[in-house]
């Protein structure tokens, strides 16, 4: 056990179908309690999906896992109301240094512009995500969460799968429409289905070294190559929640993992790196090795597969939990226009081709760090070390560092949902991007941008003076809000005052909506569900907005 967490025990209750011996169809049926898992199954249920979430423990992740959640990642945390528990627990931070031998060569920050709701990145024990995760999935009425419930067999068919689930009690049969598969890299859903992951086992070992103590050091990432306390290898430092510290240690793949992990062999390391003056207590120890690897496909049929399940990375650059949830971010809003018979089941095509995307995009940038960050030849290590040397005084140099390029949305724009521009636009809002926060202000309360739209389609039209807007496009704007698929039309106004009856105004009160959207009077943005931009105009055209919608949700035949 750890001497910083105490560990939550949930209980175990006889599901419905022991009691009645009747086989049950849900909706949809999640297989994993993990962050990833439940992140889908918050975003369905709170959109009216009835969801089951099985698990086959009764706690929380045990030890050292997950540690940095992006900015990207608290936004959709934000809409699964979770965020401020985890950002007030754990540690934010938006500056990174990187170390050759004694000297610093280089640092980053990650928000270098003021005006955003979240930081660049907060460092989070994993336990602790999925306890509020939990937590809330708890006040969610159609959320079924079973723990010590184990996926024995899957039965995948054309209109969904049979499940048989082991409890305490016995085992039992669940029936599904939809299947999210969940239950990380060791998936026994996808070896079940005999599905092959491909990819790369980088021959290297890493020491994690979970350590407690009192330390003046800053909230920002540090890493050291060849530094004098561990010559010739690489190490890690972040600061986590409760005082503890998360070290990682590159050993080399001819170390032996169980010798590594012995105390006396742990405990030197850790002083060389802290001194023997500080002390400190180790909470926790493992050798870990890593890969890139990813599924052919996402979606088989009815089941689909997000998180680890789908993709692993390297740990370098925080890309595995960061990009399982935006795995669900972009399948919910989808699953859900299906189910509801909004959309066509290709919809969900998009999902793998989006997410198939940005896997890929994170393997690559993944896989070019480790290769830096641990060169296989003594050519490479030659370059790596002259690149550090040259970052000390040389902008192009630092460029070339890479000590795990951290995660960020992907920018999905080749999407097949996208409406190209027909008009130029500066700045980074492209059709397929993740939207920027800005603070704004309605009805006279300060708030955020990222908190006002979400879950549904929004359009977003800047607006000089929105009090003189005339009758007929209020009606207009009205009117796509009660359509097959609602679009909530909402005006962003460098002026503050008052709005027409039944339209929204949002004030651009530090400007930072014109200067991230390259907004003039006129400038209309189509928002996805998950916060991502589908279309922009420079005027407002409902004829426009209607294809693009169409084209968003596969709805053009």
């Amino acid at each position: 056990m750890l001497s910083t967490y105490q560990y939550p025990k949930y209980e175990y209750q006889q599901p419905p179908e022991q009691k009645s011996g009747e086989t049950k169809r849900y909706p949809v049926v999640v297989v994993g309690a993990g962050p990833v898992g439940l992140a889908a199954a918050i975003e369905l249920a709170q959109s009216g999906v009835p969801v089951v979430v099985l698990d086959d423990d009764d706690t929380v992740s045990f030890g050292s896992r997950g540690v940095c959640y992006a900015k990207r990642a608290l936004e959709v945390l934000d809409r699964l109301g979770v965020a401020d528990d985890c950002v007030a627990q754990g540690v934010s931070w938006n500056v990174g240094r990187t170390f050759f031998r004694e000297e610093e060569v280089y640092n980053f920050n990650l928000l270098p512009e003021p005006d955003y709701k979240r930081p660049g990145m907060i460092n989070l024990q994993q336990y602790y995500l999925e306890e509020y995760e939990i937590k809330r999935a708890k006040e969610l009425p159609n959320l079924d969460l079973r723990f010590r419930n184990k996926v024995v067999s899957v039965a995948p068919d054309g209109q969904g799968a049979t499940l048989q689930v082991e409890t305490p009690d016995g085992i039992y049969s669940v029936e599904t429409d939809w299947l999210i598969v969940a239950d990380g890299a060791r998936s026994s859903i996808r070896r079940m289905m005999n599905l092959e992951i491909d990819g790369k086992i980088f021959m290297d070992r890493f020491l994690i070294a979970d350590v407690v103590m009192k330390a003046d050091f800053p909230a920002e990432r540090w890493f050291w190559f060849d530094p004098p306390f561990h010559p010739g290898q690489s190490v890690l430092l972040h600061r986590q929640s409760d005082n503890v510290y998360r070290l990682d240690f590159q050993l080399g793949w001819q170390a032996d993992p169980e010798e590594e992990k012995k105390p006396e062999n742990v405990i030197p390391r850790i002083k060389a790196l802290l001194g023997d003056e500080r002390e400190f207590e180790l909470e926790w120890v493992s050798v870990y090795t890593f890969q890139c690897r990813r599924m052919g496909k996402f979606r088989h049929g009815r089941v689909l597969f997000v998180g680890d399940a789908a993709h692993q990375v390297s740990p370098f650059g925080a890309r595995g939990a960061n990009s399982g949830i935006q795995d669900t971010d972009n399948l919910a809003w989808k699953l859900k226009l299906v189910i509801d018979g909004k959309a066509p089941d290709s919809l969900l095509d998009s999902y793998c081709e989006e997410r198939g995307f940005a896997a890929d995009e994170n393997i690559m940038n993944s896989t070019r760090s480790t290769d830096f960050i641990t060169p296989k030849s003594k050519t490479s290590l030659t370059f790596r070390n002259a690149v550090l040397s040259l970052a000390r005084d040389y902008t192009f140099a630092r460029a070339l560092v890479n000590s795990g390029r951290l995660s960020v949305a992907a920018y999905l724009t080749d999407s097949t949902l996208n409406t190209p521009d027909s008009a130029a636009f500066r700045g980074n809002m492209v059709p397929g991007a993740a939207m920027d926060d800005a603070p704004v202000q309605e009805n006279g309360q300060d708030g955020w941008l990222l908190d006002k739209v979400g879950h549904r389609f929004v359009a977003l039209v800047y607006a000089d003076h929105p009090a003189d807007l005339d009758a007929a496009t209020v009606r207009n704007y009205q009117a796509l809000a009660t359509g097959a698929i609602p679009v909530e039309v909402m005006l962003v106004s460098p002026q503050a005052g008052t709005a027409p009856e039944g339209v929204r105004v949002l004030h651009d009160s530090a400007g930072r909506f014109a200067q991230r959207y390259d907004a003039t009077p006129g400038t209309t943005y189509l928002l996805r569900p998950d916060q991502h931009v589908a279309a922009r105009w420079r005027a407002f055209d409902a004829t426009h907005l209607a294809a693009a919608l169409a084209r968003a949700t596969c709805n053009t035949h």
